[in-house]
């Protein structure tokens, strides 16, 4: 039985897993429900994101990664764990190769967590790759070639920015502005707006529903259900695009800061390849309704939505794994 190689897109809010020759077998949130008191582990993925918000006292739904590095290292130690032995990873006879996914400007001591905690997990060797390159090749970019590519991959925790080419990055910025800071921005809003108190799963359905940033946008509504901060009861108010737009406006305008400063590092011959073929978005961010538009408008240069921008970084890696033997002389 020979080891496998695995590529692990490890998000702020999703762990994609590519197993070599199955493909992605494996999408499932970044949570862990635990027993506060014992610590022992009751559900991850799907199960324990249908908790958060929603236990009794003695049960804790923790996400343990916090803008794309890991904020609880026991806890994504067991969760990786828990999903490389779902998916067939480890066995009695071999440890599997894994391919790793980090934003582009963390630490060599959060570069140390993430490697340690994939080793403790059962892995027999630790690749580290940079999460715009790839997304930008699961995307579809041939980033081999000398000429200019364009991504920005807005995840769960951070947003990373990066023009590519010969195979590598050439300039690069990652901010930790994404999914989960527009969750938390709209439920400000509300509890300023309404002095209504909304949860997490809450502010991500009106973000995807009704949720848009650019001012030609949707024009939506949807009521949604929270506790009064006057009267402790059960409230429904009914909110609007606009004012998603609103809540969302500074987060966003940051993205488009980071994407300007990136674009204005480029070398000029880099930068009309880019007029060329335009900016691709990934990620769950690139979801974001008029998002496009927006940097677009901003840019002035072409902005495109990946094919399945939430599986970019994932099948990225997936075609890395094919490559891993260039990276390592070692045998699977």
């Amino acid at each position: 039985m020979f080891g496998k190689d695995i590529g692990i897109d490890l998000g702020t809010a999703n762990v994609s897993i590519h197993v070599k020759g199955r493909g992605v077998v494996l999408d499932e949130p970044s949570v862990v429900a635990i027993e506060s008191e014992t610590k022992r582990v009751l559900a991850v993925g799907e199960e324990a994101r249908r908790m958060v918000g929603r236990t009794p006292g003695n049960i804790v739904a923790i996400r343990p990664l916090k803008d794309g590095v890991i904020a609880d290292f026991e806890i994504t130690e067991l969760m990786l764990k828990s999903f490389i032995d779902r998916v067939g990873g480890r066995s009695w006879f071999s440890r599997p190769r894994i391919l790793i996914c980090a934003p582009t400007n963390i630490t060599s001591v959060e570069q140390k967590a993430i490697r340690e905690a994939a080793e403790r997990s059962g892995a027999k060797d630790v690749f580290l790759e940079e999460e715009p390159k790839a997304a930008a090749i699961g995307a579809g970019m041939d980033i081999f070639q000398p000429s200019g590519n364009m991504v920005v991959d807005i995840g769960g925790g951070t947003t990373d920015v990066a023009v590519l080419s010969m195979g590598d990055i050439v300039t690069a910025s990652s901010i930790k502005v994404a999914g989960d800071k527009f969750d938390s921005e709209i439920m400000k809003y509300i509890k300023n707006k309404y002095k209504l108190l909304i949860g997490e799963r809450t502010s991500e359905d009106i973000k995807i529903r009704i949720g848009t940033v650019h001012p030609e946008g949707r024009r939506e509504s949807m009521d949604i259900r929270g506790r009064d901060m006057v009267t402790g009861l059960p409230q429904t108010v009914t909110i609007r695009s606009e004012e998603v737009r609103e809540a969302l406006w500074d987060s966003v305008m940051s993205i488009v800061q980071a994407a300007k400063s990136v674009l204005e590092r480029t070398p000029p011959e880099l930068s009309a390849d880019i007029i060329d073929r335009g900016v691709i978005l990934t990620g769950g961010g690139a979801l974001l309704h008029g998002l496009d538009q927006l940097l677009a408008d901003e840019l002035k240069v072409p902005v495109l939505i990946a094919d399945d921008p939430m599986h970019c970084v994932v099948k990225g890696t997936g075609i890395m794994l094919e490559n891993l033997d260039k990276v390592s002389s070692k045998k699977m």
